[in-house]
């Protein structure tokens, strides 16, 4: 909890005033008692009508005066509550968009989610039921044991006995639902795992007729979810009840020995109804902080993992220098490059090394596996070599600004990626500034310029989630002209044209070669076609280069490449 208490910067005048608002309107609930006792004892007996509606209105006023400030109260605390619920829930997003590729995989996308939206949503309610009740609760049974000793010291003994009593129950049962809160939000993870899983693979779950079988596994994981919660919660439903039988037994022992002492004239009747709604008060606080222990618990489970993320450190920081162009250097070097994934087992690449000048291509190409796209991720730092070092423009891509060094550097990846809008803003992620003249050159770059000038909008087109109104290949377009609508000085594409047909790859590499002659590109490809006229082509077979040179050379000296374009060719 305490890593999250810097979130509530801006917050502390509302956080403060809350509770003693709260406390105000206690104050005037302590007084009602006492009123209703001067009614009975003067009013009723007396016979006094006159002093009866004198203290009715006081009674009155008084209610009116605790309503006023239990509505100040609330909204002070749905003020700070839900402002510091924004801050987390944006610090949390922002950090997580900090975090390295290796950490994101290790928590897992799902379980992200359900921290940034149900822990925070659980936080935020904690605390806002914290600043209305965790003042007046323990103010109003200090203050109604208090007040209802003044009255008679004998009589208190009863309600001295109940509250140990519930107490001991109310911390028995909070302390072992507080870790059970914490593993059913890890089981609410899996349900959003499930979730996201089935959505994004929806067609092939219907391609293979699989809906019963996806849909009897996702029930279980609810099944699994909704038996622990119904535990938690019948443990956590003990509270109330039991709380309620030890104070109501405690009312009727006072109604009881209450009754003997009006008697004996130790008491009037005024006073035993005084005490007997300070009890009432009493037992009804016990159970509004039974049920502020049980938002508090779910709060500070929420509260864990949300801290344990935000205590995430980035393996990957940013270094100092801008990463600029820089001429009689290559563009890019492997000198000696060895990487193995964390927790990973053996290492993905070993001992890679190649150099690229200005403008040269490279094709890499290999079997499933083999590292391809692996080479590409340590380029622009999705992750970093183990051994070895990357370097572009001569300088280790470690001691660059990621932002800078990223900038040079346009990475189209194996699935293409796009977001909803139109086919303008997602070719804006390219450059934020780019006109339409850019975006349409782009395009023709790319090959999509084809289909987007015969649709009706043309850039204005919209573009569904996730790109689901287009095909395969013209995601595959978009998001290389995407790509070089940045103008990076490395063009990366990871097997980015795999759902294009062969005239549009021939066109697609053609229009790169011709007017994008002075970017550095690096194709990784299935398709030998594809990287036969690179000026090096690297052969990788199980993380390792069994071969580097031209398509010639490699016809000649590598029989894993040379294997590869013969059955391909065939």
């Amino acid at each position: 909890m305490k890593r999250l208490i810097p979130y509530m910067k801006g917050y502390w005048k509302e956080c403060i005033l809350g509770p003693v608002f709260k406390l105000l309107e206690a104050i005037f609930e302590l007084i009602v008692p006492l009123v209703t006792a001067k009614i009975i004892d003067v009013g009723i007996a007396n016979r006094d009508a006159g002093y009866i509606w004198k203290m009715g209105g006081v009674m009155l006023i008084l209610a009116a005066c605790g309503l006023c400030f239990a509505v100040i109260c609330q909204y002070f605390a749905a003020k700070c509550a839900y402002g510091f619920g924004t801050a987390l829930r944006r610090e949390l997003y922002h950090h997580v968009n900090t975090l390295s590729h290796s950490e994101i995989d290790r928590l897992g996308t799902a379980s992200l989610i359900t921290r940034i939206t149900s822990d925070t949503n659980t936080v935020q309610s904690g605390l806002n039921m914290m600043i209305r009740l965790a003042t007046r609760c323990p103010f109003l049974i200090i203050g109604a044991a208090i007040m209802a000793m003044r009255i008679d010291l004998k009589l208190s003994v009863i309600f001295l006995i109940a509250i140990p009593v519930i107490g001991i129950l109310l911390y028995s049962v909070t302390s072992w639902t507080i870790p059970q809160y914490g593993k059913n939000q890890s089981k609410l993870d899996n349900i959003a795992r499930h979730t996201r899983e089935n959505l994004d693979g929806v067609r092939v779950i219907r391609a293979f007729s699989r809906q019963q079988e996806e849909i009897g596994s996702y029930r279980e994981d609810c099944d699994v979810f909704a038996r622990r919660s119904i535990i938690v919660g019948r443990v956590g439903s003990v509270l109330n009840p039991a709380s309620f039988f030890i104070m109501n037994m405690g009312i009727v022992a006072v109604l009881w020995f209450g009754g003997i002492r009006v008697d004996t004239g130790h008491l009037t009747q005024g006073e035993l109804t005084a005490f007997v709604n300070y009890m009432t008060q009493i037992a009804l606080s016990m159970v509004r902080m039974a049920e502020l222990l049980v938002s508090f618990n779910k709060a500070a489970a929420s509260a864990k993992r949300i801290s344990d993320v935000l205590a995430e450190e980035p393996d990957i920081r940013s270094g100092s220098l801008t990463a600029t162009e820089k001429e009689q250097v290559p563009v890019l070097t492997f000198d000696h490059v060895t990487f193995a994934y964390p927790d990973g087992g053996e290492p993905a690449l070993h001992d890679i090394s190649f150099s690229l000048n200005a403008g040269e291509t490279l094709g890499i190409i290999g079997g499933t596996g083999s590292g391809k796209s692996t080479i590409i991720n340590l380029i622009p730092r999705f992750y970093d070599v183990t051994e070895g070092s990357v370097q572009l423009y001569g300088e280790d891509v470690r001691k660059y600004k990621l932002d800078s060094l990223r900038d040079l550097i346009g990475v189209v990846p194996q699935k293409a990626s796009l977001v909803s809008g139109t086919i303008a803003d997602n070719l804006r992620w390219g450059n934020a500034d780019a006109d339409e003249n850019q975006m349409i050159e782009a395009c023709q770059i790319a090959q999509a310029w084809e289909f987007v000038s015969q649709t009706e909008n043309g850039l204005q087109t919209p573009v569904a989630q996730g790109g689901r109104s287009l095909s395969g290949g013209q995601k595959q377009r978009l998001t290389i002209a995407r790509a070089i609508t940045g103008k990076p000085s490395v063009l990366i594409l990871d097997d980015s044209m795999s759902a294009l047909d062969y005239a549009t790859d021939l066109a697609l590499r053609r229009a790169l070669q011709t007017k994008m002659q002075n970017v550095t590109k690096i194709i990784v490809s299935q398709r030998a076609t594809s990287i036969q006229h690179a000026d090096h082509i690297l052969v990788m077979d199980d993380g390792t280069c069994v071969g580097y040179g031209t398509h010639d050379q490699l016809l000649e000296h590598c029989p894993v490449y040379a294997d590869i374009y013969r059955t391909q060719m065939q």
